[in-house]
C-alpha cells in the first residue's frame, strides 16, 4: 500500500496523479492541498476521503470547511497546512505538484520527516538544489523525478551501475514557436504561446515551453538530480516528443526512453517505482511514428535558455533570481502587461541587477522571490 499526500492536487500533475490512484487501488490518498480551486478540491475530497485538505488562505478554508461539514476531514490553510499535508505521519510518499517556490519549504519538511519524494516542482531543485539534495542524502530519502524528461533520464540509468555518464541528451519539443525568429515573435500574445503542439500542461509551464526557459530550468534540475555539470547536458529539439530524453555513456552508446507524450506515464513510474504496471493509455507504435527528427536549439531567438545556463554557472541565489524573474514575467505576459520578447528581457535585467548571495540559505532564497517581485513591479509597472 502506498500512502500518498499530494500538494497541488487540482493542477495538471495533481489531477493526473489522482487518475492513476483510481486505476491502482493500493494507492491510498492521505492529504490533498490546493490553492483556491475549492470546488475541485471538494470533489476530490469526497471521492478519495483523505484525512486532511489544505488551501491557500483562511477565507477559502472557511468556505471549504462549510462544504465538507458532513465529512470527517480536517481543513487547513496556509504554509502551516501545506507542511501538515507534506509531513503527516500517516503518509509515506509526497507528490510535490505545486507550482512555484512555495514548494520548497513543504518538501524540506517532508524530507526531514523521512517521506519519499515524487518531485514535480522544478523550483525546489532549481532554487534550492544545493540544500535539498544533501539533506535527502543525509535523511536517506529517495527523490524520484516526475517531469517527463527527468523520468526518462532516471529510467535510462536503471542498471547502469557505476558506468560513467558522458552526456545527458535533454529533449525539447521546441514549443509552439519552433523555427520562428525574433522578428516573428514581436506580436505574439499569450493565446498564441499557449498552443503547445504536443503536451497538455498548465499555463505557466506552457509559456515556459514557448520561451525554452523550461529547458533551462530542466537543465538545472538535472544537474542536481544526476550529479552532472551543466556542460554535460545537451538540449536537443525533438518535435515529435517521442524520445523523452537519453543518456550517452562513456563508450558513446546512447540509451533513450520512448513513449507517447502522456504525463501519466512518468507520474505512474514515480509513484509505483520500481514496479512497471500495465497502463490503460495508448501505447507507442513505431510503425505509426515513421520518423524521429532532431534540431539544435536557437539560443539567439530563445535567450531564456542561454540565460538559464549562465545563471546556473554563477550559482548562489542566481538560479533563484532567474526563476523568480521568469515567474513574474510570465504572469505579466499572461495578463497582457508585457510582450512575449520582454519575458527574456526582464529575466536578463534581474540577473544583472539583483543582489547576489554566494551561499544562500532557505530564507535567502525565499527573500529573493520577494525582492525580484518588488523590483519588477516597480520597474515595469504599467
Amino acid at each position: 500500500m502506498i500512502n500518498l499526500s499530494i500538494i497541488g492536487s487540482t493542477g495538471s500533475i495533481g489531477t493526473q496523479a489522482l487518475d492513476i490512484a483510481r486505476e491502482n487501488k493500493d494507492i491510498n490518498i492521505i492529504s490533498l492541498s490546493a490553492g483556491k480551486n475549492i470546488k475541485l478540491l471538494e470533489m476530490q475530497a469526497r471521492e478519495f476521503m483523505p484525512l486532511r485538505v489544505s488551501v491557500s488562505d483562511e477565507e477559502s478554508a472557511k468556505e471549504l470547511k462549510a462544504s465538507l461539514k458532513d465529512l470527517d476531514i480536517d481543513v487547513l490553510w496556509g504554509m502551516e497546512g501545506l507542511n501538515e499535508c507534506a509531513c503527516s505521519g500517516e503518509a509515506d510518499t509526497l507528490l510535490t505538484a505545486i507550482v512555484g517556490m512555495i514548494g520548497i519549504v513543504p518538501t524540506i519538511s517532508a524530507i526531514n520527516a523521512g517521506k519519499r519524494i515524487c518531485l514535480a516542482n522544478k523550483e525546489t531543485l532549481v532554487c534550492a538544489g544545493d540544500i535539498i539534495m544533501p539533506l535527502a542524502k543525509e535523511k536517506g530519502v529517495d527523490i524520484l523525478p516526475v517531469d517527463s524528461e527527468h523520468s526518462a533520464i532516471f529510467q535510462c540509468l536503471q542498471g547502469a551501475g557505476d558506468n560513467r555518464i558522458k552526456k545527458i541528451l535533454l529533449t525539447a519539443s521546441g514549443g509552439p514557436f519552433r523555427g520562428k525568429k525574433i522578428s516573428d515573435l514581436k506580436d505574439m500574445r499569450a493565446s498564441d504561446a499557449l498552443k503547445h503542439p504536443s503536451w497538455s500542461m498548465g499555463k505557466k509551464v506552457t509559456i515556459d515551453s514557448s520561451t525554452l526557459v523550461n529547458k533551462g530550468l530542466e537543465m538545472m534540475e538535472a544537474c542536481h538530480l544526476f550529479s552532472v555539470p551543466i556542460d554535460d547536458i545537451q538540449v536537443v529539439v525533438h518535435p515529435q516528443s517521442i524520445i523523452h530524453s537519453a543518456v550517452q555513456f562513456a563508450d558513446s552508446s546512447v540509451i533513450a526512453q520512448l513513449s507517447k507524450p502522456d504525463m501519466r506515464l512518468p507520474i505512474q513510474y514515480a509513484l509505483l517505482y520500481p514496479q512497471r504496471r500495465p497502463y490503460p493509455g495508448e501505447c507507442l507504435n513505431l510503425w505509426d511514428v515513421k520518423e524521429l527528427t532532431f534540431e539544435e536549439p536557437d539560443l539567439e531567438t530563445f535567450k531564456g535558455l542561454a540565460l538559464a545556463i549562465k545563471s546556473y554557472k554563477k550559482g548562489g541565489n542566481m538560479p533563484a533570481i532567474f526563476n523568480a524573474a521568469n515567474e513574474c514575467a510570465v504572469d505579466m505576459f499572461l495578463n497582457d502587461r508585457i510582450r512575449f520578447l520582454e519575458i527574456a528581457e526582464i529575466i536578463e535585467d534581474c540577473t544583472q541587477n539583483m543582489k547576489f548571495i554566494e551561499s544562500p540559505d532557505v530564507e535567502d532564497i525565499l527573500d529573493t522571490q520577494s525582492y525580484v517581485d518588488e523590483y519588477i513591479n516597480k520597474r515595469y509597472k504599467n
